[in-house]
């Protein structure tokens, strides 16, 4: 039997989220990768166990992950069954839907006959009455957005989600789902970007900056851009490595020698501040405040632990920061 850590919360920062009063930790879990039927169920256990026990009580889901699609899903709620059941009032558990999940015209993008449908499969994999947070987990182009934003804040009205988010939106894509939100009664709490030292988009195209004015928060996603800022890349590619396989998201040809040559020159940097880099680019993305929470993925307990550890130091002086963009931008 599971008894979490007395001091769980001694540590970990926790941030409100926009204009509400749900707060995120600093650094969240993200059940992207290594959580399915390719993995140890017990690492997979130990993993969320250990995540708790420095204060990580934000578990993100999809509804598309594992592989399979769903396996992620059903994997947490055995977890939750067997050692969270006493500790669900503590969890903010997320989930996800916009991908491709079953076949024909309603198994993905935004309709709300899709929305709604896949919210009650999650809910059925993994044994929950409701989840925390509900994202439109991508823009349809084929969809209205009144209908997109109608779905979540239905899944609010019956009790299905206690907010909502979106995730990938454009600045004005975001700027329009608020503004229905807040007409229909349901705020929106989160934004979930892609963003990193090596991906700067919403710096770039002002979805930072319109989440400031919306007072909305933001959870980003891939801040060690699949790996690259982890430190397996530093003498190339590693055989067992996600660039070394057959993976969508990370391909060998990204790791150039241009590419090594500034992953080695931020590892510089991080060691002068004694961190890892994997540390060095969590703490980046959560330097200033601007992001509510930093979504690190972990395939052993160890792995968490070295991620979490970037809590420890956060902020940067003005010739850091320079260093790291001169080393970014070139």
């Amino acid at each position: 039997m599971y008894t979490a850590h007395p001091d769980r919360y001694a540590e970990m920062p926790y941030r409100r989220t926009g204009r509400s009063g749900l707060k995120l930790p600093a650094l969240s879990l993200g059940l992207w990768h290594n959580f399915g039927p390719d993995r140890p169920v017990e690492t997979q256990r130990a993993i969320l166990r250990r995540a708790f026990d420095l204060g990580v009580t934000h578990f993100d889901l999809a509804n598309n992950y594992g592989p399979p699609p769903g396996s992620a899903e059903s994997a947490l709620g055995e977890a939750l069954k067997a050692d969270f059941g006493a500790y669900r009032d503590e969890l903010v558990v997320s989930t996800k839907a916009g991908y491709l999940m079953w076949p024909g015209p309603y198994g993905e993008w935004g309709s709300r006959k899709y929305l709604l449908s896949s919210l009650d499969q999650s809910l059925s994999r993994m044994g929950l009455d409701y989840v925390d947070i509900f994202y439109s987990h991508r823009p349809d182009p084929e969809t209205p957005l009144e209908e997109t934003m109608g779905a979540l804040h239905t899944a609010v009205q019956q009790g299905k989600a206690l907010y909502v988010g979106v995730s990938n939106y454009s600045p004005e894509q975001t700027r329009e789902a608020a503004r229905i939100l807040a007409e229909l009664g349901t705020p929106l709490l989160i934004h979930q970007p892609r963003y990193s030292m090596l991906d700067r988009r919403p710096e770039t195209s002002g979805l930072l900056d319109a989440l400031d004015e919306l007072e909305v928060g933001s959870i980003a996603y891939s801040p060690l851009e699949q790996g690259l800022l982890t430190g397996r890349y530093l003498n190339g590619i590693p055989e067992d490595s996600r660039a070394a396989s057959d993976s969508p998201f990370l391909n060998s040809d990204a790791v150039t020698e241009e590419l090594v040559g500034k992953l080695r020159a931020l590892n510089d940097i991080a060691a002068s501040r004694g961190q890892s880099l994997a540390q060095l680019a969590l703490a980046w993305v959560l330097r200033q405040g601007r992001v509510t929470s930093a979504l690190v993925g972990a395939s052993s307990p160890r792995q968490l632990e070295d991620s979490v550890a970037a809590i420890g130091n956060l902020d940067f002086d003005a010739d850091e920061l320079a260093r790291i963009d001169k080393v970014v931008k070139g």
